[in-house]
């Protein structure tokens, strides 16, 4: 298997640590707010490659943090802290606000059938973990006391700037107005490893340290989480490509730091999904979530189908006009897969070629666009029905968009009833709302046709019709 390592930013051969074994760490939410589509790219596609890997032969562990505490808004240390925020807003106590949203995280990934990891640590269980880290540091002489912080000096390393995308020029202090500079910090780089004096003197979550009464910060949790939970050498470690810097850049300084030797050999991350005003993000409002998808009439998995058609590094460009192409391909596939005969045996020698190309994919860097592309070529292959389940099933532990399932259901639904005198009554109104130029009523009835399931399509030769598949 091959895949493009950030660190070095090449494309390499996979090989674990340990022989058979994969040891994989996910930067989990901070759970402040619901998830929104761009993150749940993110965790897609994590989760196409832990399951690939499983599909692979590997015995995969797979361990993921909760932030429920120390994340501020800016990665500078500075800003807003994103779970007081939270607090604040709903009236709840943060504790209250971490647990409502992590609980709502695990139901959206559930309704995109990413699997939940194996190890799922929030931040607030590993206080003494990260107290033990910090002391050590310490003592390593790699931080330091100042101003009732304790700090991280990256002025100890021979590299801080590991993944050859930053340099010091091109770090900016003070661009908003809410972000001032921590004088406390012996250079701009180095970042917060517990905090005692903060701006946020109703901070709730406190703890009694070595160095004072107060709590994390943000880049400690995940180095500390991962070492707990999966040893002192991880294989994979995985995020958005907006963690890179200065987040995974710093877990990597204190985690070699504390360790002394190199601590993961491979960094996948996954590039942003964008909207019409570029990156989705929680800061510019009106973000999308599963249950928005889901009130606008869209099955989740549609949008998971939508995603494994791009390469996870590159960017996602998403409208709704994309959408709906997508979840109409969705549909004809899982209609194409209803209309196979589920009789037979599977023959297994006639399926290995197509389960090479599939893998063949897969091992090129994780193309899921190529391995749907395997997906169709098993339905258009001169096969049985029977081998054709057979693979659709197989690629699916994978590729995760429950197709026999909604197949079978598909089968063995009734027939649904079409008033084609209404449609067509609508179909006229909309006619006569185009030539007057009354684009709002047009809009309007087609959106009442789409709930009736009905797909229409305008050409030169006028308005044809067909039931959604």
């Amino acid at each position: 298997m091959i895949l493009y390592n950030t660190l070095g930013g090449v494309k390499q051969e996979f090989v674990p640590h340990e022989a058979g074994k994969v040891k994989m760490y996910t930067c989990g939410p901070t759970v402040y707010h619901y998830a929104h589509i761009g993150n749940l790219r993110t965790y897609i596609m994590e989760d196409v490659l832990e399951k690939y890997l499983r599909y692979a032969g590997y015995d995969v562990l797979r361990v993921m943090n909760i932030t429920d505490v120390g994340h501020l808004s800016s990665d500078a240390d500075t800003g807003e802290d994103k779970m007081l925020a939270g607090a604040k807003r709903e009236h709840k106590s943060v504790l209250e606000i971490a647990d409502f949203y992590t609980k709502a995280f695990f139901s959206d990934a559930g309704k995109l059938n990413i699997k939940t990891p194996d190890v799922v640590e929030p931040a607030t269980h590993c206080i003494p973990e990260f107290i033990e880290m910090i002391s050590v540091l310490l003592e390593k002489g790699y931080a330091y006391l100042a101003g009732g912080n304790v700090y991280f000096d990256t002025s100890k390393l021979d590299n801080y700037y590991v993944f050859g995308n930053m340099n010091e020029e091109e770090l900016q202090v003070g661009v908003r107005e809410d972000v001032g500079e921590d004088e406390n910090k012996r250079n701009k780089t180095d970042f917060v490893l517990w905090f005692t004096k903060s701006k946020f003197e109703d901070q709730e979550l406190k703890w009694e340290s070595p160095w004072g009464y107060g709590y994390p910060g943000w880049h400690i949790e995940c180095s500390a989480i991962s070492i707990k939970n999966a040893g002192e050498y991880l294989d994979i470690h995985c995020g958005g490509v907006d963690n890179a810097f200065p987040h995974h850049t710093n877990e990597i300084a204190q985690s070699e730091a504390y360790l002394g030797h190199k601590w993961c050999n491979y960094w996948f991350h996954v590039l942003h999904l964008l909207d019409k005003r570029g990156k989705m993000s929680k800061s510019k409002g009106g973000f999308l979530t599963v249950s928005l998808l889901e009130e606008k009439g869209y099955d989740p998995l549609a949008y998971r189908f939508f995603c494994l058609q791009s390469h996870y590094r590159k960017p996602l460009v998403f409208s709704f006009e994309n959408l709906d192409n997508c979840v109409q391909a969705y549909n004809k596939l899982v209609a194409r897969v209803a209309n196979l005969k589920a009789d037979g045996a599977p023959d297994l020698e006639a399926a290995k070629p197509y389960q090479d190309s599939f893998r063949e994919a897969l091992d090129n860097d994780l193309n899921t666009s190529l391995a749907v592309t395997a997906l169709y070529d098993v339905l258009k292959g001169d096969i049985s029905d029977a081998t054709k389940r057979y693979l659709i099933a197989d690629f699916d532990r994978v590729l995760s968009l429950g197709l026999i399932e909604a197949a079978d259901k598909k089968a063995a639904a009734p027939a649904a009833d079409v008033d084609v005198a209404r449609i067509e009554e609508l179909i006229a109104k909309r006619t006569e709302a185009r030539a007057n130029k009354d684009w709002a009523t047009a809009d309007a009835i087609r959106d009442e046709l789409k709930a009736m399931h009905i797909v229409i399509k305008d050409s030169k030769d006028g308005v044809t019709w067909e039931l959604e598949q």
